[in-house]
């Protein structure tokens, strides 16, 4: 019997157990980049935490029973600003944009469409684009407008939040704490201090659509918007998980919970809500003011993307993670000893029942990867390890192909690296020590290790 799925909801504040509206198909929803510049690391945790989900569901429910949205946000103030600043048109800027993003995650063992779906079968990993989906932005908005929760305005759409009673339920926050924080620099044109924008005019140069029922000005839909519009449209007006970072619960999440309900008149949007903590970077606050504002592109360019994976879920996906130099060199060292364990052993058909109880209370996965450990320690038990890892993402090549992707990364010249070896072999037959050393501290140079089995063979590896 499958062990049951524990997940903390942050709309009732409790750990509960997950009960899919549809056993059949189960629904889940993830905001995805904003893609005006480079992902940065901090951005790289909710995308490696909810793809761990998708596996887990996946394993749980079965591939076919499984639909996965993660968006793309391509219509933004700040795409907008990037693409006049370098002179380029906003498409070629989402479309570099993204493309970039694609590869930075691929690298970091994250699903993607092309993975799972099926040819002619329902898709199962869907990755919804913003300006794909005006039409469907445009229908919520004149059903707000129509049933009285929005309104027009100097050119813009509002959602009225007051015309919500319960607004603040997922945040917890008190109204009149919401409406005192709001009140700086309020738009003269809202009626409530709280409410928000549905719909804006464009500037000149930007995007522009003709507006809801020609209500308002031609222009672009606000960003809270844009969630509730693809996934009513990918996963219906209810469905099981909507995750993202703990930063969006207010306003973004909160914003997009009124919409919704509002606009199809249901009691939730989403049954659970998963929200993973702040990253910081060495002990302190990511920010380019202090010059430690690193992408994922940075960091692969020093780490592995399967290093910087496993590093990222040593650290329970709700609590706070410090990024350190540290971190990385431990789980580049754990790699190192999993994948000497695994050898060239195909997975196990059956996951570890141990691993995937840790993974359903809550994605424990500082608890999954302390089974992994036991699995590669004192007793091995290679294709368990392997099965196990590979539920986390991890593990995903052979030890040979692991190392031939590091030959291949490093540049190092292979036929020298042999020569050298050779000669290394010659002098200890020959008890010619000094030559030996030379040799050996030639590979050295070249970054290579090498290691005398008892067999009598060498082998060698390229240190990272």
């Amino acid at each position: 019997m499958a062990p049951m799925l524990r997940l903390y909801n942050t709309l009732t504040g409790a750990k509960e157990t997950f009960a899919p509206i549809d056993p059949a198909h189960v629904r889940v929803y993830a905001c995805g980049p904003t893609v005006y510049d480079a992902a940065h690391i901090g951005n790289a945790r909710p995308i490696i935490v909810f793809d761990l989900l998708f596996r887990l569901l996946r394993h749980l429910y079965g591939p076919a029973h499984v639909t996965y949205a993660r968006n793309v946000t391509d219509v933004d103030d700040k795409i907008n600003a990037r693409a006049a600043e370098r002179g380029i048109t906003i498409r070629e800027l989402t479309d570099g944009t993204l493309a970039q993003f694609h590869r930075d995650v691929r690298d970091l063992g994250v699903l993607m469409p092309e993975d799972v779906n099926v040819a002619g079968g329902r898709p199962r990993f869907v990755e919804p684009r913003a300006t794909d989906h005006i039409a469907e932005m445009v229908a919520m908005i004149e059903a707000l407008v129509r049933s009285g929760h929005a309104y027009v305005a100097e050119g813009h759409v509002l959602f009225d939040v007051p015309s919500m009673k319960d607004y603040g339920g997922l945040s917890k926050r008190p109204l009149d704490e919401m409406e005192a924080g709001a009140r700086v620099e309020v738009a003269p044109y809202k009626r409530s201090p709280l409410d928000f924008v549905l719909w804006k005019p464009s500037k000149p140069g930007e995007p522009s659509w003709p507006s809801p029922a020609k209500i308002a000005e031609p222009g672009r839909p606000g960003w809270h918007i844009e969630c509730s519009a693809m996934s009513a449209k990918h996963l219906g007006q209810t469905f099981d998980i909507h995750a993202g970072g703990i930063d969006l619960i207010f306003p973004h999440h909160e914003n997009e919970v009124a919409q919704t309900r509002c606009c199809f008149g249901t009691p939730v949007m989403a049954n659970v809500w998963l929200h993973n903590g702040f990253l910081q970077v060495e002990g302190e606050k990511m920010s380019k003011s202090l010059g430690n504002f690193i992408t994922i592109r940075d960091v692969l360019k020093d780490w592995p993307g399967e290093v910087v994976r496993l590093t990222m879920l040593k650290t329970h996906y709700r609590q706070p993670i410090d990024w350190t130099l540290r971190g990385l060199e431990e789980s580049s060292r754990v790699l190192d000893r999993w994948y000497n364990v695994a050898g060239d052993e195909p997975a196990a058909r059956d996951i570890p029942g141990a691993v995937v109880e840790a993974l359903c209370d809550d994605l424990n996965t500082p608890a999954a990867i302390n089974e992994l450990h036991r699995l590669g320690a004192a007793e091995p038990q290679a294709a368990a390890l392997r099965a196990g890892a590979n539920l986390l993402g991890l593990l995903a090549r052979t030890r040979s192909e692991r190392e031939t992707a590091q030959v291949a990364a490093s540049g190092v010249d292979v036929a020298a690296v042999e020569a050298l070896i050779a000669e290394r072999r010659a002098a200890r037959t020959a008890k010619d020590w000094a030559a030996s050393d030379r040799a050996r501290d030639a590979l050295a140079a070249m970054g290579v290790a090498v290691k005398d089995n008892k067999d009598g063979t060498t082998t060698w590896t390229v240190a990272r």
